[in-house]
């Protein structure tokens, strides 16, 4: 039995000719945000891709507002960032996505998210992949407030940086092996 957390894509469970549970680690992320004040709040998706993950984590912040950006890539882990369909104007801008590698998307979006009038940006991902160049684009100064990931990759010291706050996943992890070994609803975590 596979237990994936966070799949790029969902059709890649059908791949395994074997069980696959998918779980998610949004839960993770709204409850460490849930407990602050950012005023208003609107989610942003940083590609037209991952619309649905970003309306399903709106849903979990309250309903908060959408926002999309409109990319078109140039090149291979190359994005260019075009415009943003919302209103991001003096709002707190929370990125939302699977994984960050070298975290040219979600840096050209957060750039535009400045230049578009969000007070301050946040960007969160289950998976902090982070190759090269990464690091150095995440922590330029005066782009993200904080990068909130899970620590469903294990990150050394020298991927860390000073806005970065790597969340647990042991929690959700323990619950969802307990509930396949009970036969029990794995899916029934994330309702």
């Amino acid at each position: 039995r596979v237990l994936a957390m966070d799949l790029h894509s969902a059709q890649i469970q059908g791949y395994f000719d074997i069980p696959c549970d998918h779980i998610y680690g949004s839960p993770v992320l709204v409850d460490y945000l849930a407990g602050r004040d950012f005023g208003d709040v609107v989610v942003v998706s940083p590609d037209v891709g991952g619309v649905a993950r970003a309306r399903a984590f709106a849903k979990q912040m309250k309903d908060a507002p959408l926002a999309i950006i409109d990319k078109r890539r140039s090149g291979h882990n190359v994005a260019e960032s075009l415009t943003v369909i919302g209103d991001v104007a003096g709002k707190t801008a929370i990125l939302i996505d699977d994984m960050i590698d070298t975290g040219g998307t979600i840096c050209a979006g957060a750039r535009l998210l400045r230049e578009r009038g969000a007070t301050r940006v946040l960007a969160c991902a289950t998976h902090a992949v982070f190759s090269p160049p990464a690091v150095e684009r995440l922590s330029a100064p005066g782009l993200f407030e904080e990068v909130i990931v899970t620590n469903s990759i294990p990150l050394g010291e020298e991927r860390r940086f000073p806005q970065l706050q790597v969340l647990s996943v042991a929690n959700m992890l323990g619950e969802a092996i307990w509930r396949i070994h009970e036969e029990s609803s794995v899916s029934s975590m994330f309702r």
